[in-house]
């Protein structure tokens, strides 16, 4: 054996040794963690950890670690390390572990749990007002998902892969091509991000064919997709110039964001412009997420220059005419940006309503899709949650529309395809049905054939009969998929049959959101006697005058009100208008005064316009008693016997025909 060789060996080997003896993990850690290289600094936090000796170090250590899965959006792993922190005693030199800890429970959906770290964070730092909006987080995302709003969800299979797809946005006015990013196999940048772990993201293609389904996604040219880091894309309202992010990885592992612009030259785009940001050192700073208005004049970003509210605000730059360029950012005020991030914009073709995804406000867990409705440059006001099922206990963002009530959204939400999927959204129509019964209102059996008319606020009608039962329905039309009932619309109910009076009603489906089935009931009055029997009374709200006196009292003329209606309602019927006294007082006198009391009925119906042929006043006096004296006299009590009397003292009225019309002389 050559013990030179050996010796030469053996040296190489224990030079080796002291090398990754010496080597300092947690410099290297720290520098990729600063970097954002977080999937690189757990591996490297994770050998530093086995060799750190101050436990105070290596509870900072867990921490960070944890820290690296959230920013990595591994919220599980994240939990089980900000515990192990935790329970290391970090908690006592930094609290903030157990904020991210409730953080990390809530995006799992265990919001009492999470309710119960995030009061734990607000006994340890009461001035930080992250506890307390934690805990009212949790309370309003268990209501939020116990009262879901109408949008439907799924996820769109053919545009996702096993990996990072993300930020989907329009690539033609019809809405029927996007563009988005991902990190999928296939990406110009196929080197391992330090942040992720993945390939590096490009921007990608897919257009719907007619029947609805994706074409594979191809990534976009040269021009655009680079061995770096290119999404967060945006088109003009021509939809023939793209706008959107590259990141480059910098020394000591800093990355830097900027926005760019590519005229499109037939199914490419022309090389890529830089957008001057007009800030002081904008090298050192992050720029991306563009959203453009629908003149072309506000461009929105995500960014974290200086003079920001959190970590990354949103800002918009105006654009100049005259100079040909963008004017200096300005940031979108307080009332839209918190200490948190706000990021992935959106302005809505159809107004000014500015849609971004943020961690600030109060939401469901992570990133939550909001909007407020401001003019273009004043984005002051009210911002309101998506709630669920937009949002959920993910990071949901990036959110498009194409109409006012569907288009597409990203979210890392369980049961994805991968890591962040593109999901599509709609409002489904609500199904309105309106039906019921038509009975006889004094035998209550069912009544076939009635005529049932709809007309709804547009004038269109609909008419539908009952069968024997006495059912009607206007639910779906026969062989179409549209409905009768529709939203936002009111109803006016007609209900018609021979020898009964008219009926009618009304609904209105406007401020309903949810399907709903109308029921409405009609009981009619059937007018016409049985052979041989006397002609049927119909009775209205009692008619009261003075004693002795037949002017009728303000009361009164609210009953007679109701027959008014009566006669408008079924304008072709002619009644007689009948008053009855008791056997009380004489019978001449009575038969008078039942005369008069009916003639004053007769007179105030004509004052409100109804034609005098169709009325015909009739007094009785006591010779058409209900109850007779004799039977009064067998009642028990004074009461009773009154009572009786007053059944006796009754204005009614009666159908003499149905045939009248107006045209026709007397």
């Amino acid at each position: 054996m050559d013990f030179r060789r050996l010796g030469v060996l053996f040296a190489t080997l224990l030079i080796t040794s002291l090398s990754i003896a010496q080597k300092d993990f947690t410099k290297e850690a720290e520098k990729a963690y600063a970097g954002e290289g977080y999937y690189t600094a757990i591996q490297l936090f994770k050998r530093a950890y086995a060799k750190e000796q101050s436990r105070a170090k290596k509870a900072e250590i867990l921490y960070k670690i944890g820290e690296c899965y959230r920013h990595i959006l591994d919220l599980k792993q994240a939990e089980t390390w900000y515990k192990k922190a935790t329970k290391a005693g970090y908690h006592e030199t930094e609290p903030l572990v157990v904020l991210r800890l409730a953080d990390a429970i809530k995006a799992q959906e265990r919001y009492d749990e999470a309710l119960t770290e995030y009061q734990k964070y607000a006994g340890l730092k009461p001035d930080d007002k992250r506890g307390e909006n934690g805990a009212k987080s949790c309370e309003l995302a268990q209501k939020w998902k116990d009262t879901p709003t109408r949008f439907e969800v799924q996820n769109e299979v053919l545009l996702n892969s096993k990996q990072y797809d993300f930020a989907p946005a329009f690539a033609d006015k019809k809405f029927e091509s996007v563009i988005f990013s991902s990190s999928r196999e296939g990406a110009t940048g196929d080197d391992n991000h330090a942040r992720t772990g993945q390939n590096h993201s490009d921007i990608f293609y897919s257009k719907r064919d007619r029947k609805g389904k994706w074409s594979v996604p191809v990534n976009l040219n040269e021009t655009v997709n680079t061995a770096e880091e290119e999404g967060g894309a945006c088109m003009n309202a021509k939809y023939n110039e793209i706008y959107f992010t590259r990141c480059k990885q910098l020394d000591e592992g800093k990355a830097h964001c900027e926005i760019l612009t590519a005229k499109k030259m037939g199914q490419a785009y022309g090389e890529a412009t830089l957008i001057e940001m007009n800030v002081d050192s904008a090298d050192l700073y992050t720029f991306g997420h563009p959203t453009l208005s629908k003149d072309g004049q506000y461009l929105v970003f995500a960014s974290n220059m200086p003079g920001g509210v959190g970590g990354k605000d949103l800002w918009y730059m105006k654009y100049d005419k005259s100079k040909k360029s963008w004017g200096d950012p300005v940031n979108l005020g307080t009332d839209v940006n918190t200490t948190g991030d706000e990021m992935f914009p959106f302005i809505h073709p159809e107004g000014t309503t500015l849609y971004f995804a943020s961690d600030g406000h109060l939401g469901m867990g992570g990133l939550d899709i909001f909007f407020i409705d401001a003019p273009l440059g004043k984005w002051e006001g009210e911002v309101e949650n998506m709630q669920y099922p937009l949002n959920s206990a993910g990071n949901d963002f990036g959110i498009i529309f194409d109409g006012k009530s569907k288009g597409y959204f990203t979210s890392d939400r369980d049961g994805g395809k991968g890591g962040d999927d593109i999901y599509s959204f709609f409002v489904p129509s609500l199904v309105f049905t309106m039906q019921g019964t038509i009975t006889n209102i004094k035998s209550n059996q069912p009544i076939a054939g009635a005529q049932i008319k709809i007309e709804d606020s547009d004038g269109n009608t609909y008419e539908a009969t009952s069968d024997e039962t006495g059912f009607y329905e206007f639910a779906q039309m026969p062989n179409s998929k549209d409905r009768y009932i529709k939203e936002g619309k009111t109803y006016k109910i007609f209900v018609s049959k021979e020898e009964h009076l008219n009926a009618k009603g009304e609904e209105s489906t406007i401020g309903i959101e949810t399907s709903t089935t109308f029921v409405h009931d009609f009981a009619l009055q059937k007018f016409t006697a049985d052979p041989g029997q006397d002609p049927v009374e119909i009775e209205f709200p009692e008619v009261l005058y003075e004693f002795a006196k037949w002017d009728l009292k303000p009361e009164s003329k609210d009953s007679l009100d109701f027959l008014y209606q009566v006669l408008i309602d079924n304008p072709s019927i002619v009644i007689e208008l009948s008053a009855h006294t008791d056997s009380r007082g004489g019978d001449a006198y009575n038969l008078t005064l039942s005369q008069k009391r009916a003639q004053s009925c007769v007179d105030y119906l004509i004052s409100k316009g109804i034609d005098k042929r169709r009325l015909n006043p009739q007094g009785y006096g006591e010779s058409r008693l209900l109850i007779t004296d004799k039977e009064i006299t067998q009642l028990s009590t004074e009461e009773e016997r009154e009572a009786g009397h007053q059944k006796n003292r009754r204005t009614v009225f009666s159908v003499v025909r149905a045939d009248f019309d107006p045209s026709q002389s007397n």
